[in-house]
């Protein structure tokens, strides 16, 4: 009974508020959001992302279709433009699903969205933000797995910022 009452009991990390849009203070739908993304997103979120979710900013740039030269002019102006800013609150929103798939685990969800997925025709969920279409499909899949749905997914779709 002792080595038991040693053993910590599995707490997953979580994210402090709950809610990735707070913590990146953004407003997750309304006026504000759309000004925001037509007038750009800062380029410091791209950094306060790759921090969430444990990963070189290069992963979330390609994520966003945004090549490393583009990358480097979007630092040096400190803003995306809007279809970049676009891109980005979409990553924000799927990751978001995902911290609820998980119930607020960090690293689960990061390991999810990083790793191929059978349901994504083994593509990583991060690999498929680059369209609407691929990330509706992210979306979709989420939905089925929180609701138990078996999944299948017509691998031949490819990526088009791949």
């Amino acid at each position: 009974m002792r080595v038991l009452s040693s053993i910590k009991e599995y707490q997953p990390e979580e994210l402090s508020s709950g809610n990735i849009w707070t913590a990146l203070r953004l407003p997750s739908r309304g006026t504000k959001l759309f000004e925001l993304i037509r007038l750009g997103l800062p380029f410091a979120i791209l950094d306060q992302i790759a921090r969430l979710l444990q990963v070189k900013r290069e992963v979330i740039s390609k994520a966003i279709c945004v090549s490393p030269r583009t990358l480097a002019r979007r630092a040096k102006a400190d803003r995306f433009n809007t279809v970049e800013s676009d891109r980005l609150v979409a990553l924000i929103a799927v990751l978001q699903e995902t911290l609820a798939l998980f119930e607020g685990d960090v690293s689960a969800a990061k390991e999810w969205m990083t790793s191929p997925v059978r349901g994504t025709g083994s593509k990583r969920p991060l690999d498929m933000l680059g369209t609407r279409v691929e990330t509706k499909a992210v979306f979709n899949l989420i939905g089925r797995l929180e609701r138990g749905v078996h999944v299948r997914f017509d691998s031949r779709l490819v990526g088009l910022c791949s």
